[in-house]
């Protein structure tokens, strides 16, 4: 009899867990948290727009995370592979997520030697903006037109993070197939890029067109190209390229623009503390506070959630074998 108790016991005791409310999951995982800290890595140094968006989603995170403390960490280098990496390496215990580079979808598809993750595996939480790329060039620059950069006598100068970057690839990628007169320069991280451009030592980049609309404003640099989006005060970059592989690679820079700014954990994140991390992550988003400061700084808030994102990485992976042969004679041009 004691057996029979037991056991209808434990069956009820198993038949009420399959009927908590739906919300149950998430709360047990959001209990996971409170009393913990979490590492959340931006793999660029501080300054600029990643760090800034970075930090946002963090505090904001946090506070929908109750009794947890966010720890934002900067883990520049070689073009946001360092922190990607050291983010994908991280225990699977729902304490560590980050963000980095959505050019880093260009690297993984060229099969760089540098690259230690696998995008496709990435326990993903969202992405925060829809943000156009644009061609940028400094005020002081004889540059009115990209025509200018394709009939340039003159070998020009232009910034990039470094290898596994955006707009490394980026410019390299357009470089090589337009054999544009452009030398490429590594190691601007942040806002260097910008400060380069004031003391006259680059003229220009492709960056995310939130990152250098207060610049622009201000009067030290001006757009003339734009890869996608919705704005009509710019030349599309689609009407400005004749080479298909050009095309090609201009079509593929037009979609990094639509899932800017990417939250991620490392693989095999439980399911509790991943669904935790997406609702806190959701509910940051949607916080109007956020949105009110995110809108202060000109930051563009468009987001998209978990498995949405996952699909929109996935699908950007799969580029047909062209694209793949660019990516990869881009980055081989590099190193002649």
């Amino acid at each position: 009899m004691k057996f029979a108790k037991a056991t209808i016991s434990k069956a009820l005791t198993v038949a009420a867990a399959f009927a908590l409310p739906a919300g149950t999951a998430y709360a047990q995982g959001a209990d996971y948290y409170n009393g913990k800290t979490v590492t959340y890595i931006v793999a660029t140094a501080p300054g600029g727009n990643y760090d800034t968006y970075g930090r946002l989603v963090a505090e904001f995170m946090q506070r929908h995370l109750p009794g947890s403390t966010f720890i934002v960490r900067n883990m520049p280098g070689a073009g946001h592979l360092i922190g990607a990496n050291a983010l994908y390496a991280s225990k699977p215990d729902g304490l560590t997520l980050g963000t980095f580079n959505t050019g880093l979808i260009y690297t993984q598809i060229a099969g760089h030697r540098g690259i230690k993750f696998d995008l496709n595996n990435m326990s993903w939480i969202g992405k925060a903006a829809t943000d156009p790329r644009v061609v940028v060039v400094a005020a002081q620059s004889p540059i009115r037109a990209f025509e200018d950069i394709v009939k340039s006598k003159d070998v020009l100068n232009f910034a990039t993070s470094g290898p596994g970057g955006a707009n490394y690839v980026e410019i390299l990628g357009l470089t090589a197939t337009m054999k544009l007169p452009i030398k490429m320069l590594s190691g601007y991280n942040g806002t260097e890029d910008q400060l380069a451009m004031r003391r006259g030592e680059i003229i220009g980049t492709i960056a995310s067109r939130s990152a250098y609309d207060q610049f622009v404003k201000n009067g030290y640099g001006r757009y003339i190209a734009q890869f996608g989006g919705l704005e009509k005060d710019l030349p599309q970059m689609s009407t400005l390229v004749q080479e298909d592989d050009a095309k090609r690679l201009v079509q593929l820079i037009s979609v990094q623009g639509d899932i800017g700014r990417l939250t991620a954990a490392p693989p095999g994140t439980p399911a509790p503390q991943l669904n935790a991390l997406r609702a806190a992550y959701k509910k940051a988003m949607e916080d109007e506070e956020l949105r009110a400061r995110a809108k202060k700084g000109e930051m563009p808030i468009e987001p998209l959630y978990g498995d949405d994102v996952a699909k929109a990485v996935a699908s950007a992976l799969q580029q047909p074998p062209r694209v793949v042969e660019m990516l990869k004679e881009a980055f081989a041009a590099d190193k002649k």
